[in-house]
């Protein structure tokens, strides 16, 4: 009779290198998520808060930007008060009110705001809102 040699058992074993390919994908992900490389529009600003605030419900909207250094940008596109009134004619669809909605920062100066608020008013605008967030 003859006898045959039993193959030994191998041990299990983990494979680093796809482990490692796994972790560098997420890491390279995770990294360009936090530095932000997907920017978003328009400039950084700081809210005032109100404790009314109240969220929006969805429709024809424009978002108007005042900025600390005198920036001004209408849906993140850099202008100025005397082409705000056109531009926003120009976006305006017939049978819907447009609903401007303006995110200034708090350290933006009041008359810098009512100076805005009054140019829109004075074309026609009469839709005006402030963001605000809650505290």
């Amino acid at each position: 009779m003859r006898a045959w040699d039993e193959p030994t058992k191998r041990k299990a074993h983990i494979e680093l290198i796809p482990m490692i390919d796994v972790m560098m994908f997420l890491l390279v992900f995770f990294v360009l998520i936090s530095l932000n490389v997907i920017p978003a529009l328009g400039m950084k600003t700081q809210l005032p808060s109100a404790s009314t605030a109240q969220q929006l419900k969805p429709q024809n909207k424009s978002i108007l930007t005042l900025g600390l250094n005198g920036e001004l940008q209408l849906d993140g596109q850099a202008t100025s008060v005397d082409a705000l009134v056109p531009a926003l004619k120009g976006l305006e669809k017939p049978d819907t009110k447009t609903v401007i909605i303006i995110n200034s920062d708090k350290g933006v100066e009041v008359a810098r705001l009512v100076e805005v608020m009054d140019t829109l008013r004075a074309g026609g605008f009469t839709s005006i809102s402030i963001a605000t967030r809650k505290p």
